[in-house]
């Protein structure tokens, strides 16, 4: 089943977004890897089944709507309190949601075919605007994506600790996999 043309939306309701984060360091061991799930975002796609070129996609994104899902790894599993006090850090510390509440994502470009193509755009995080590219897919119906983000592009520090010997990966990964609502 393909995706029609036209224009949609997508959000919570219809998908998923995700963040993975990977660790390193020498003190990697202790940490977690952990998947993060934007709780609260929508999305509007004007989708020209033709010529793909013509298509364009926005996202904005509640920065102080992730929640940590799964921590694999470390010397023990994650409590309750770790995942607050986790969520705690990457709304204070690392995307300081009271001065930057938002996340965006604008297309500039689609390439590729309505099966499997290309999308190009700016990502707004804590207030600086990056290139960034997505690689995606359509599969029964629904559209599958993914895009390697390096934090300090945008002037993130990655999480650390331990005096520094377990550290976040600078790079993480955004999935989502969502299904596109019709605009009525």
């Amino acid at each position: 089943m393909s995706i029609s043309a036209g224009n949609h939306t997508f959000g919570p309701e219809s998908g998923r977004l995700l963040v993975n984060t990977t660790r390193t360091g020498l003190g990697a061991k202790a940490g977690h890897d952990l998947t993060i799930e934007v709780t609260r975002w929508r999305g509007d796609a004007t989708v020209d089944t033709a010529y793909p070129a013509g298509s364009s996609v926005a996202l904005e994104a509640d920065a102080d709507s992730l929640e940590v899902r799964k921590g694999t790894g470390g010397v023990k599993p994650l409590t309750t309190s770790d995942h607050a006090e986790i969520e705690k850090t990457i709304r204070e510390k690392i995307l300081h949601v009271r001065k930057y509440p938002t996340i965006m994502f604008r297309s500039t470009r689609v390439e590729g075919t309505a099966e499997s193509f290309r999308v190009e755009g700016d990502l707004t995080i804590v207030g600086v605007t990056q290139p960034v590219s997505v690689q995606c897919s359509v599969s029964e119906g629904r559209v599958r994506g993914s895009a390697t983000i390096v934090q300090t592009r945008w002037g993130i520090r990655p999480y650390s600790a331990l005096l520094g010997a377990l550290k976040l990966s600078d790079e993480v990964e955004v999935q989502f996999d969502v299904g596109l609502v019709p605009k009525q």
